[in-house]
């Protein structure tokens, strides 16, 4: 018998009031209590990014805590990986597929499918219905070479936060750019920048320019994907007099303050996105000058765009969009892998602190 189903469940939390603090819990697997229907699957491996720092910063106001319910006060950080089908009560899937989708941080995590075809399935859990179908949605993926090794581990690294970069551009583009010229992109070495920074470009409406620190600079020039890369320390070559945008992954109130007061009225829109630098995300409550600052809703511009384009239309125009810029991704970052809750503590601990290296992409297992 796989030893997998003779194993503890490990599981690892953060607590919800205080990210910094992090545990991890272990449970029998107890085989009799797996719901008709349902699989048991181990967690075989999974990315994470700053992109998951993002959820858990925003696991309430979101509704990121409610895909894997965790004890009072502890949450898991869902994240994008692969699960190996263990034990299935599912007549239509076997154990032993391949299943990439939303998983929590764990060596094991039970799904309900509902309306299975060969492809994939949605989940069916009864508290998962109210939250966005696009987590809902798993693929099968056994023996599928787009999902398999390597190619698997860019899949899980970069097409989740590509998404996030679609939905953005959508947004922006949608709304005429708020009438601005210039977009400004904090923590321009994320790979969310950078899928969206890719976008914007091809659009030849607006002049993109990344903000980042002097260290990454090099880095963030390599990629070509921006007109001009500006360092947090020296603003001066931005044009205050022209009207701009800025699409923020740092989260640093500061900086967010500083560009304010730089363009004032003629910062068209502020959009938080991100939060590479979240440790400074509440410095300052003073209205600023410009455009008020305002949560992007990944979830609400799906719903949104789901009813404006039907039944599979977010995924046939991030389908194509996805072909632009998967082999720019997947070239401006190496795989490091990682295994073990060790491991896993030290990434999340890194990537909170936004000491992540932005050419390290993270693969990891609470397998060791």
């Amino acid at each position: 018998m796989n030893s997998a189903l003779n194993s503890q469940q490990i599981d690892f939390f953060v607590h919800r009031d205080k990210l910094q603090a992090s545990e991890f819990t272990a449970r029998l697997l107890a085989k009799a209590d797996l719901p008709d229907r349902s699989l048991l699957l181990k967690v075989d491996r999974f990315a994470f990014t700053a992109n998951n720092i993002t959820y858990a910063i925003l696991g309430e106001q979101q509704k990121y805590w409610n895909f894997f319910p965790a004890p009072d006060g502890l949450g898991s950080i869902p994240v994008w990986g692969f699960g190996e089908v263990l034990r299935s009560r599912n007549p239509a899937i076997s154990e032993g597929e391949l299943i990439f989708g939303y998983f929590p941080m764990s060596t094991h995590a039970v799904l309900a499918p509902a309306k299975v075809s060969e492809r994939g399935f949605v989940e069916g859990s009864a508290h998962r219905q109210e939250l966005p179908p696009v987590y809902n949605n798993y693929a099968r993926v056994t023996n599928d070479p787009a999902f398999a090794g390597r190619q698997g581990d860019y899949q899980a690294l970069v097409r989740p936060v590509y998404m996030l970069s679609f939905l953005v551009d959508d947004h922006l583009a949608e709304n005429e750019f708020f009438g601005a010229r210039v977009v400004l992109l904090t923590s321009a070495s994320s790979k969310t920048a950078i899928g969206l920074a890719h976008l914007l470009h091809l659009r030849r409406q607006v002049e993109v320019i990344g903000l980042t620190s002097a260290g990454n600079k090099a880095f963030v020039e390599s990629l070509g994907c921006y007109h001009r890369v500006v360092t947090y320390d020296d603003l001066s070559p931005l044009d205050a007099k022209l009207p701009a945008a800025v699409v923020d992954m740092a989260g640093n109130a500061k900086l967010r303050a500083t560009i304010h007061n730089l363009f004032r009225d003629n910062l068209k829109c502020s959009c938080l996105v991100g939060f590479t630098h979240h440790e400074d995300l509440e410095h300052n409550s003073e209205p600023l000058p410009g455009a008020k600052p305002q949560f992007f809703s990944a979830p609400d511009q799906i719903r949104k765009r789901a009813k404006d384009w039907g039944p599979g239309g977010v995924g046939k125009r991030f389908s194509v969009a996805w072909t632009s810029v998967a082999g720019l991704l997947e070239h401006s970052f190496k795989i490091v892998h990682g295994k073990g809750r060790a491991a896993v503590q030290a990434v999340y601990r890194e990537t909170l602190a936004g000491k992540a290296k932005p050419n390290e992409g993270h693969i990891l297992s609470l397998w060791d």
